[in-house]
C-alpha cells in the first residue's frame, strides 16, 4: 500500500475528496497510490492538503528499497540451480579423460568463468582431481610392478574408460534426478 493511500485512508477521505481538497486529479492521486512518486508540485500540494511533511509521503518508498536490498541475498540463495551449465562442465573432462593430470582443468575454467560455484559443481572437480591424483599413482604401480607392456597399456585404457563412464554416469544422473551418481564425501576445492 503506497503511503498517500494510508495517509488518505487515516483521514477518512476518498480520492475523489483528496482531489477535490487539493485541486490535484483524481487520475494523478491513483496514478501516485499505484506506485508513481510524487514530485514537485504535486508533492508539495498533497503534503499540504494532508497536513504531513514531503517525506512522510516518500518515508514507504525509501523502507521499500531498504526491504529490496536486504532480501536480495536470500533470493541468492535460493537460485535454481542451472542443470543444463551443470551437465556441461561435466561433461567438459571428457577431451582429456585419456590424461588424469588435466582432466579437471576444462570443469575448473568453466566454472571460474561462469561463476557456476555450487556444491554440484565443486564434487565434480573434486572427483576429477581425485582421480587425477589416483590413476598416475596406479598407472606408475602397475609400470613399476614390471607386469610387462600389455598390462600397462591395458591399465591406461581402463582407467581413461572408468573416468569416462564415471563422467557419462553423472552427466545421465544430473539429467534425470538433479544429482550425482558418484561423488566424494569431501570437497577439495
Amino acid at each position: 500500500m503506497s503511503e498517500l493511500k494510508k495517509i488518505r485512508e487515516l483521514k477518512n477521505l476518498t480520492q475523489e475528496e483528496l482531489a477535490a481538497q487539493s485541486g490535484i486529479s483524481v487520475r494523478t492521486i491513483q496514478r501516485i497510490e499505484a506506485g508513481t512518486d510524487p514530485k514537485g508540485y504535486t508533492l508539495k500540494t498533497l503534503a499540504a492538503t494532508l497536513d504531513i511533511s514531503e517525506k512522510d509521503l516518500l518515508k514507504l518508498e525509501i523502507q521499500q528499497e531498504i526491504f529490496v536490498e536486504n532480501s536480495l541475498p536470500t533470493a541468492e540463495k535460493n537460485d535454481v540451480l542451472n542443470y543444463t551449465l551443470i551437465k556441461m562442465i561435466n561433461l567438459s573432462s571428457i577431451p582429456f579423460a585419456w590424461f588424469p593430470i588435466v582432466n579437471f582443468l576444462p570443469p575448473l575454467l568453466i566454472m571460474l568463468f561462469t561463476k557456476e560455484k555450487s556444491e554440484m559443481v565443486k564434487q565434480i572437480i573434486s572427483l576429477q582431481i581425485f582421480l587425477a591424483i589416483i590413476s598416475p599413482i596406479i598407472f606408475l604401480i602397475v609400470a613399476v610392478l614390471k607386469l610387462g607392456s600389455p598390462s600397462v597399456m591395458i591399465t591406461m585404457i581402463v582407467l581413461t574408460l572408468s573416468n569416462i563412464y564415471i563422467i557419462l554416469r553423472n552427466a545421465y544422473e544430473i539429467d534425470k534426478r538433479k544429482i550425482l551418481y558418484y561423488k566424494l564425501n569431501f570437497n577439495i576445492i
